[in-house]
């Protein structure tokens, strides 16, 4: 047997084994539910607030399987159900809602662990449900107003506004928000030629004066007992402008010689998504769903660039470099699901989905002719693939069946065909198919009502990323102003293995949680070399077989036995590591993003319910070292920030909700490092080294919440 599809099928053997040899102990439902008195003496404002008081949350909702999502169409996936259905949204869908929705229209809170038919959405790993309370009339309003102090003194504030309820047979969410996304990000590096003499320093100050604005409603009406329709909508706006301040200074003469640059990035960005759906329940159990999903995003940026000899000195214009998108999805899926008899469940359907993309790239230098109004007074730049519109139609007929094979344990299959065309017209026109069959078996184990096996085994199929199919900016490298796209972008296959073992605590102490995945790929996509006799340049491109392969470990345990009852502490560790198997572009055996060395987080959470005041921290960091990125002419070593956040909330005057947050408490500094290379990166000859640090600095937070 083929080694890639060897590794993956031992371990669904090996479980199913290991499941029979725990075969000893009794208990069948491993499904754990909170009722609201559970949370009430926390007095929380919404659903989040209740969420983050169950042990292990934080398991449930980042253990599931790492292809249950996907960047086009809708899949059959998710991870939170309200009142047991999933939102036809994507931007709208339901964790966007956890904030928006009163704790006090909560009945209870449901995670399922099992997978079955009767359950909305394939269960990739677990569930949360929140049921709302049924009444014939209830209604609450959920307000935040918020500050936050940057570094430098700025002062940004936001807030939102909801209102959520139901009226006989009509439930209903209606949200606004007002987010800031200012940052100020200060950098410093310096450079060394190839002989380790100095080469320049470069420090810039950047300005991202952002702020978020989004309307947001969900309605839903149960036309009769047997009938339901819903519907939501969103819209969202930010136009980010960024501003740059660059002080570059040459230190390869006898004195060293300053230059200022100052970048101006307006830009404007919306997007908006419109979604419904219809369930009718059959008298025997079985149920018809159709739903559909229509957004577009639009976004629109520009970047000049003036450099000048002397500080506040004449400004020339050397760059103008325009980008602009629209993205648009039309999606449809509807199922029918049917019981064949006892523990058994099939649903048959189908996912019909439009995808299209529009972009337009200019870009102007300074040169001595050619000036062009259209670009900025500067001469234009002839770039391949400037201009584009790529569509993609996609049909994916599927079919899911689930089996209790016993009352412990359940084996869900499911087979999905897809059939797509992608048609690109930018330089020439292009159109192309494909047709894949993507199967999927996950098997649980309830080795006892606490202590759950899972096994997984699936093969995959990535979605293209279209802006790689025409020519773009560059955000990673300010000597390279865009990068070239490539129409010939296959999808990578792979085959996924994933072992997890889920445990629960006795009497709600805590969950435990450990999971091995293994994925083996074919068509990985890394850069390809695509120069010229007299040009150096490459693209993304399919390169061959890869593999990645790692453990999780979360834990999250209450401190009751060492005399904090209300404390929870809550640790993770990811260990990985990837590997290409033959980069044509880089002999040496390396690693690919993100599957990097990993990531650590400790979080600690205390209430202190008889002062209605709870505090805690949250530390994330990242092993360092292991996210490389190669390209035909540098390495670029990633360095990812760290984080520590520290906050305390209690309920106060009014009966509000104030909290206080303190960002970045350790002034975490990123560096990354490149090397840049004398021609090709095969040839190993460097010419120069650069060093790099920068910070956004703390950021402190004070929010009012409340309910009315």
């Amino acid at each position: 047997m083929h080694r890639k599809i060897a590794r993956p099928l031992s371990l669904l053997y090996i479980s199913i084994l290991s499941a029979h040899a725990f075969a000893q102990s009794s208990e069948e439902n491993s499904n754990v539910t909170y009722p609201s008195a559970y949370f009430a003496e926390y007095a929380p404002i919404t659903v989040n607030d209740m969420l983050n008081r169950i042990p292990g949350i934080n398991l449930v909702l980042t253990t599931s399987s790492s292809s249950s999502s996907s960047d086009r169409g809708l899949g059959s996936s998710a991870q939170i159900l309200i009142d047991g259905k999933r939102l036809a949204g994507k931007a709208n869908e339901a964790s966007s809602q956890l904030d928006r929705i009163a704790a006090n229209e909560v009945n209870y809170i449901e995670i399922i662990r099992g997978s079955s038919s009767d359950l909305d959405v394939q269960n990739s790993g677990q569930l949360v449900n929140i049921v709302l309370l049924e009444s014939l009339s209830r209604s609450s309003i959920s307000t935040e107003v918020n500050a936050t102090h940057f570094a430098d003194g700025s002062v940004e504030p936001g807030g939102s506004l909801a209102w959520s309820g139901q009226s006989g047979k009509l439930t209903y969410l209606l949200s606004g928000t007002i987010a800031s996304a200012y940052e100020h990000t200060e950098s410093f590096e310096h450079s060394l030629n190839a002989d380790f003499s100095p080469n320049d320093t470069v420090a810039y100050d950047r300005y991202k004066e952002q702020t978020n604005y989004s309307l947001n409603s969900n309605v839903s009406y149960a036309l009769t007992d047997n009938d339901r329709i819903a519907f939501n909508v969103l819209y969202n706006e930010s136009n980010p402008p960024v501003e740059l301040f660059r002080v570059v200074t040459d230190l390869n003469g006898a004195t060293p010689v300053p230059s200022y640059e100052r970048e101006d990035i307006p830009a404007t960005s919306d997007n908006w998504e419109f979604g419904g759906d219809y369930e009718h329940s059959f008298a025997g159990g079985n149920r018809f769903k159709a739903l559909f999903i229509v957004n577009e995003k639009n976004t629109d940026t520009l970047r000049e660039r003036f450099v000048s000899t002397s500080l506040g000195g004449a400004e020339t214009k050397n760059l103008f470099l325009s980008s602009q998108s629209r993205y648009s999805e039309r999606i449809a899926r509807s199922s029918y699901t049917m019981n064949l008899r006892e523990g058994q469940g099939l649903e048959l359907g189908i996912e019909a989905a439009q995808t299209t993309q529009d972009s337009a790239l200019k870009q102007g230098v300074l040169r001595a002719t050619g000036a062009n109004p259209a670009y900025g007074g500067l001469s234009p730049v002839a770039l391949p693939n400037a201009d584009s519109t790529v569509e993609e139609i996609r049909y994916e007929p599927f079919a899911i069946h689930n089996w209790q094979l016993s009352p412990r344990m359940s084996l869900e299959s499911s087979l999905v065909a897809e059939f797509s065309e992608i048609e690109q017209n930018a330089d020439g026109h292009i159109k192309r198919d494909f047709q894949y069959l993507k199967p999927k078996l996950d098997f649980r184990f309830n080795i006892s009502g606490s202590l759950q096996l899972r096994t997984t085994l699936e093969r995959n199929v990535s979605q293209l990323s279209f802006a790689d199919f025409s020519r773009a900016t560059n955000e990673r490298d300010d000597d390279q102003d865009t990068v070239a796209g490539n129409t010939q972008l296959e999808p990578e296959e792979s085959l996924r293995g994933e072992v997890t073992l889920d445990y629960r605590l006795p009497n709600d102490g805590g969950a435990l949680n450990a999971k091995y995945f293994h994925y083996e790929y074919d068509n990985k996509i890394g850069k390809v070399d695509i120069s010229t006799p007299t040009v150096l340049q490459s693209t993304n491109g399919n390169i061959g077989s890869a593999a990645t392969y790692g453990i999780i470990l979360n834990g999250s345990v209450k401190l009751g036995f060492v005399g904090l009852p209300q404390a929870l502490l809550t640790a993770s560790a990811t260990i990985q590591e990837s590997e290409f198997h033959n980069d044509p572009l880089i002999t040496t055996e390396h690693g690919f993003p993100p599957y990097d060395r990993g990531n650590y987080r400790v979080s600690y959470r205390h209430d202190l319910p008889e002062y209605q005041l709870n505090y805690g921290l949250t530390y994330v960091g990242r092993w360092q070292g292991g996210r490389i990125l190669y390209d035909v002419d540098n390495r670029y070593n990633l360095a990812l920030p760290h984080d520590l956040t520290l906050y305390v909330e209690k309920v106060g005057f009014a009966g509000l909700t104030y909290r206080f947050e303190a960002i970045n408490m350790t002034d975490h500094e990123t560096c990354p490092k490149r090397v840049r290379y004398d021609g090709n990166i095969l040839n190993g000859i460097a010419k120069e080294y650069e060093y790099g640090c920068s910070t956004t600095g703390r950021r402190f937070a004070f929010k009012v919440r409340g309910n009315f």
